[in-house]
């Protein structure tokens, strides 16, 4: 019997939506605030799945110029009917604070990896909205309602509100269908009719080590709706050993043999050392990963084979096995004149202001731009931390005349916590390497007064982050053979949610900054990421 390895979506960022089609199994996860947004995974038999579509790739579908850390795409609702793709997201504006300014959109595709259609604007009333389509046509819209004036998340609501195909609006008043349950901070909700029953599956005790999924069902849509016999249906947080923790936010969905399957939300830690597990579970800089369990059903109930803290490892559907080519190469020479879709941007697409794979071909070339603490228009490519332990390495041809420009190699999480490596200028040594450190509020340059002079015989400098667990650290070559440590050994717990207080987990990639204006380029020769 083939079985499923947890999780099924390494280093993605979870929320997941799932839906069927035929003999096809979709996920939809929420990216934040990078671009493009929403990840769509595919698979034939919920055990291998391979990325094929980042759907809100242009402005018009998301413009996240400005949005905070963390903010941008949250939660996705992935659906198909009627011979297209139908898609829900929201796009956080405000995160921090009792309000929150975020709109819901709907767009849609014949394609998983077409061009999708200008967006519908739904309601900026709340979060985590779902599409439901009813047995007779009908088609609903669930979400977390918010309510500034209670600030601590309770009371918590999830209303329910029909939308017009024909008028491409919501129409009719929303309707407060469920309130939670006493683990608060209700969310994440989907709805599905089985049997003859609406079933209401919501997250519940906040995203954290005390997430859950929780179930409540009714004979009609607007409720009311019977709580679970035994909520909540998944949560780790009865188990802190557990190598699954931050279970929640789920999602249901039935194969063609008529097994069930519930994808959700989930988070691993780093190894614990020293610290004891009941004070402190640990930190996740992969972030939140998504993960997937069989349900049984009994009198009526879905319930989690195996217990509802989750599993390792799950019993596959009874499908033939699928595997995928892999999509992408240990090492991106950048030859092909689009960009692999394991990279991302922050908040913007690369338009050729930016980025370009022509201007010097075999390069990447990186237009410098703001900051790396900027919300607004960065000059960064970057991929998943998607391991423990890995490689990353890059060749970077880049001549400063000034302080203010920089480019090189960043383990990021956000523009308040990241480093860099990076080859930029200094009056007296001329082209030199700096190692600068971002956390939170802290600024520092540890090896000011040590920095690294660059021969003018050297063209391509190249760097390298080795991570390993607990820590990692940078290294420089400049003939791609001879390796130095650069002094300086770094926490990755610094680089994960829990430090942060976000969402998306850590990253690895390639910047250039100016802050002078003159938007110098930097030509970035190749891109390794070796996992070990």
């Amino acid at each position: 019997m083939i079985k499923i390895q947890n999780p099924i979506l390494k280093g993605f960022n979870p929320d997941p939506s799932i839906c069927r089609v035929g003999d096809d199994y979709y996920i939809a996860t929420s990216t934040f605030e990078w671009f493009p947004g929403v990840q769509i995974h595919h698979s034939k038999d919920l055990v291998n799945w391979h990325l094929v579509s980042r759907p809100l790739n242009r402005v018009s579908l998301l413009d996240m110029k400005g949005n905070p850390n963390s903010g941008g795409v949250w939660a996705p609702s992935l659906s198909y009917s009627g011979g297209k793709f139908w898609l829900i997201y929201s796009d956080m504006k405000t995160k921090f604070g009792a309000w929150r300014d975020v709109h819901n959109y709907l767009t849609t595709c014949e394609t998983i990896d077409g061009e999708w259609s200008e967006p519908i604007f739904l309601n900026s009333s709340g979060f985590d909205p779902s599409l439901f389509q009813d047995d007779d046509g009908r088609k609903y819209v669930v979400n977390r309602n918010w309510d500034q004036r209670t600030r601590n998340d309770s009371p918590c609501t999830i209303v329910l509100q029909e939308y017009s195909d024909a008028e491409k609006r919501l129409i009719g008043k929303p309707k407060v269908i469920f309130t939670g349950t006493d683990l608060a901070y209700t969310e994440g909700p989907n709805l599905y009719k089985i049997n003859g029953y609406y079933y209401l599956v919501t997250a519940e005790g906040g995203t954290w080590y005390g997430h859950a999924a929780t179930l409540a069902r009714s004979e009609k849509i607007e409720g009311p709706y019977v709580l679970h016999p035994d909520n909540p249906l998944l949560s780790s947080w009865h188990d802190p050993r557990n190598p699954l923790q931050k279970c929640g936010h789920a999602a249901f969905v039935e194969t063609q043999t008529n097994e069930w399957y519930m994808v959700h939300l989930t988070g691993r830690t780093l190894p614990q050392n020293q610290k004891p597990i009941l004070d402190n579970r640990g930190f996740c800089p992969l972030g939140r990963e998504t993960a997937i369990q069989k349900l049984e059903w009994r009198n009526g109930w879905p319930y989690v084979v195996g217990g509802k803290q989750g599993s390792l490892e799950v019993e596959a559907p009874n499908l033939e096995e699928v595997k995928w080519e892999k999509d992408y190469d240990e090492v991106d020479d950048f030859n092909s004149p689009i960009l692999n879709h394991h990279f991302q941007s922050l908040r913007i697409p690369l338009t050729d202001e930016i980025m370009s794979l022509t201007d010097r071909p075999g390069n990447l070339r990186l237009y410098g731009r703001e900051s790396l603490t900027s919300l607004f228009t960065q000059a960064l490519v970057a991929r998943r931390w998607q391991a423990f332990n890995f490689d990353a390495s890059t060749g970077v041809f880049f001549k400063p005349d000034t302080f203010q420009q920089a480019a090189g190699l960043v383990c990021y999480y956000d523009t308040e916590n990241w480093t860099s490596v990076q080859v930029t200028w200094n009056e007296e040594k001329g082209r030199i390497i700096d190692l600068v450190i971002r956390d939170h509020i802290s600024f520092s340059r540890p090896l000011q007064g040590a920095e690294i002079q660059v021969p003018e015989t050297v063209e391509y400098v190249h760097f390298k982050v080795k991570v390993r667990e607990h820590t990692y650290q940078y290294y420089y070559s400049f003939d791609n053979e001879t390796w130095i440590e650069i002094p300086g050994l770094f926490e990755s717990y610094n680089l994960s949610d829990e430090h942060a207080n976000g969402f998306t987990g850590a990253f690895v990639g390639m910047h250039c900054q100016d802050t002078s204006g003159a938007r110098k380029a930097a030509d970035f020769d190749y891109f390794q990421y070796k996992e070990l």
